[in-house]
């Protein structure tokens, strides 16, 4: 390991931690507008949609119906109001179920 090992975690690090520290120091005391704060909710649900939609066609046993029932469950759940990690444990129990009985 040479000292550009050392560098690049450096700048990973203050890459990592800029766009995390200016919207604490310029927001702290503030409120944001309601829309901003509805905007700023619905991140969670639209990353977990991004990572579950593209796995959804890549299942590696070829079956597909496994990522569609994985698929429905999760955007249900998540349509229902349901915190993300809820979302998650959930569509992983009803996999875990279609498991058991359907494979």
């Amino acid at each position: 390991m040479g000292a550009w090992f050392w560098w690049m975690i450096l700048g990973m690090a203050v890459v990592t931690y800029i766009p995390r520290a200016i919207p604490l120091t310029l927001l702290e005391g503030r409120e944001l507008p309601a829309s901003v704060q509805n905007v700023l909710r619905n991140i969670p649900y639209a990353v977990l949609g991004a990572l579950i939609f593209p796995a959804i066609f890549f299942i590696q046993e070829g079956n597909i119906w496994f990522g569609v029932v994985g698929a429905v469950a999760a955007f249900g759940i998540a349509f229902a109001g349901a915190n993300v990690m809820i979302v998650v444990l959930g569509s992983i129990a009803v996999l875990a179920c279609y498991s058991l009985f359907f494979m």
